[in-house]
């Protein structure tokens, strides 16, 4: 249990492919652009 804790303590932060920010996201997204760069594609 303590390696499954590790590792994801260790795995690095999820980028925005579009624009670079920090996603914060849920444990089950599979989102790859920021909210913010979402809206830009919704205009």
């Amino acid at each position: 249990m303590k390696n499954y804790l590790e590792l994801h303590r260790n795995m690095p932060e999820k980028t925005c492919t579009e624009c670079g920010c920090v996603i914060e996201e849920q444990h089950e997204s599979y989102l790859y652009e920021c909210e913010r760069c979402m809206g830009k594609h919704e205009r």
